[in-house]
């Protein structure tokens, strides 16, 4: 049995074994594979492990010896799932591998914005609150987290501990998911339609997976919805952005701000 990893280098550092792959079959690992190799490299492969690199149809229909996938991220937007349905090969992905730290990121992007670290810590590097005549330097206004609305679009395992950090905050808590699971134990936690969820937080950040339903779910008529203080944040998956839409409305002032580490195009 042959087995094809096509992009190591986001799976291992360097540090970690192959070893038990190798005792399963004949084992191929490339650090990064371009689409024009893709074919040659896994033309008698059954199992082809993969992080990055996209296989859609026109790449799994030349493979008929393909079995199985193995997807090395929580995302599957890089395998074409009906074409593999088609040609019988089994896909599967790794769904708890990054929950608490893409959670954790969301805060990060959160708690920049509200409380401006990176912009405080590089005007106490430039000199300015040493040159400051008060002791109390602040160049922008305090804004807690308590008692703020969080949309949470998407409420899979990422979402879900959002919502936990969220409470801890003290935050009232929207979800607007298609089907609402038993309610968390949060005080302050409601299941409500996107456009509810827009108009009402303060907060919106994104964990839903990336569908023909959900590219291009923010686009000018949601941003026209939210609330002219209101910040989108999104570490799910870059195309559920409309970009042009999101620049013009920032550029216009229609919103406060968005954090972003997915885009449509990535490198």
């Amino acid at each position: 049995m042959k087995i094809v990893i096509l992009d190591a280098y986001t799976s291992n550092p360097g540090d970690l074994s192959w070893a038990k792959f190798e005792k399963l079959g004949e084992l191929k690992v490339y650090e990064r594979t371009a689409r024009d190799q893709i074919l040659e490299r896994c033309r008698d492969a059954e199992i082809i492990l993969d992080n990055k690199v996209v296989l859609d149809d026109e790449i799994l229909s030349q493979l008929p010896k393909l079995k199985y996938i193995g997807i090395l991220a929580t995302g599957y937007n890089i395998v074409d799932i009906e074409s593999a349905k088609k040609h019988g090969i089994t896909v599967c992905n790794v769904p708890t591998y990054s929950t608490a730290a893409v959670a954790q990121l969301t805060f990060a992007l959160i708690l920049e914005f509200y409380n401006r670290v990176a912009v405080h810590d590089n005007a106490v590097h430039n000199g300015e609150w040493v040159s400051c005549k008060d002791f109390c330097f602040q160049k922008t206004p305090l804004i807690e987290l308590t008692g703020k609305t969080i949309g949470i679009v998407g409420f899979g395992k990422i979402g879900n501990e959002v919502a936990k950090i969220a409470n801890a905050f003290g935050m009232n808590i929207l979800c607007s998911v298609h089907n609402p699971k038993p309610l968390p134990d949060y005080n302050s936690f409601r299941f409500v339609t996107l456009d509810e969820l827009a108009e009402k937080s303060d907060i919106i950040s994104f964990h839903c997976p990336l569908t023909a339903e959900t590219t291009g779910l923010v686009n000018s008529e949601f941003i026209s919805k939210m609330k002219s203080n209101a910040i989108i944040i999104n570490t799910a998956r870059g195309p559920i952005i409309d970009e042009n839409a999101l620049a013009d409305a920032l550029n216009k002032g229609k919103i406060a701000g968005a954090a972003v580490d997915v885009l449509s195009c990535e490198p």
